[in-house]
């Protein structure tokens, strides 16, 4: 394997005809720059310079394989260059991950918003309530509720206030009568979400300092929030939602949120990826984008 510096140092001792000045301007003692001549004769196989106590002088070989060496350097170099850009520039593709309901109904009109303010940006976007998997994936980032479990994941809050409510349509209301309290709701059509192997089937209500989980039926069972919602919306049955997810059908008056009175679970929204040097301008940007419009969609 022909080393990048070895290539540096040839190059620099055929422009001088000298290891010694070669050396002096790669800041190296000469010893470290005959080294790595004799390395890059061994791995290539061939001698590179004529040598005597008083001269350096390119043979057949090193005269053509210079011209290689010159132009490994250059995109070399060029790509470093292109990395540096890379890092201060609002430009690039991003592989995101958002969630069923939030991602469809209010986060890809937003996108679509960036992408206008930064024509340099393109996305491949996956839609899943499953968290995708960052490290076999091709995802970038992931935008998900709830503090993750994998607590090697960078996870930087996109809406860290955000809660579940129990929401239903007036429709539903009318037919089946307001539940007053979390007890009322066992004898209610609710609909309940299951991710993987898991259904949320337990909602879980505070007030006063007490603490109350009320198991739920019913007879609609999804694994796709957006799905969950519509049903809500059709009117069979009541949700148990992130706020962000039913914030606009309850301004719209096309849900009623219920028991307003009880401190629901926490629903944070966080921005994830598995390490830092991945949050590029780009990362950076669209997080900050996308705080200033939860901002804007809380105070409607």
């Amino acid at each position: 394997m022909v080393r990048f510096e070895d290539l540096r140092i040839f190059v620099a001792a055929a422009d001088h005809g000298s290891f010694s000045a070669a050396a002096r301007e790669l800041d190296l003692t000469p010893a470290v720059a005959s080294a790595a001549l004799k390395r890059l004769e061994l791995t290539l196989e061939t001698r590179l310079f004529v040598r005597s106590t008083r001269s350096l002088r390119l043979t057949g070989d090193g005269e053509r394989y210079l011209e290689y060496a010159r132009s490994a350097i250059a995109t070399l170099e060029a790509g470093k260059n292109a990395m540096a850009r890379d890092k201060t520039a609002i430009s690039g593709t991003l592989s995101v991950s958002i969630p069923s309901d939030l991602g469809r109904n209010v986060l890809l009109p937003w996108l679509d918003d960036f992408q206008q303010q930064h024509s340099r940006v393109s996305f491949q976007v996956r839609i899943s309530d499953r968290l995708a998997d960052l490290y076999r994936q091709p995802v970038d980032i992931a935008i998900r509720y709830g503090t993750p479990n994998d607590s090697a994941l960078v996870a930087l809050p996109l809406a860290e206030h955000n809660r579940r409510l129990v929401c239903a349509s007036p429709a539903y209301l009318a037919r089946h009568g307001v539940p007053q309290a979390p007890a009322d709701l066992r004898r209610h059509n609710c609909l309940s979400f299951v991710l993987g192997e898991t259904l949320h089937d337990r909602w879980t209500f505070d007030r006063d300092g007490a603490s109350t989980t009320v198991p739920i039926k019913g007879d609609r069972v999804g694994d796709d929030g957006d799905l969950v919602r519509r049903w809500a919306l059709a009117g069979h049955g009541i949700a148990y939602k992130s706020r962000y997810d039913v914030l606009s059908d309850l301004r719209a008056g096309r849900l009623v949120e219920l028991l307003p009175d009880y401190v629901t679970e926490p629903s944070p929204l966080y921005l994830l990826c598995v390490h830092r040097m991945l949050l590029s301008p780009a990362v950076k940007r669209m997080r900050e984008f996308l705080q200033e419009r939860f901002r804007q969609f809380d105070a409607g």
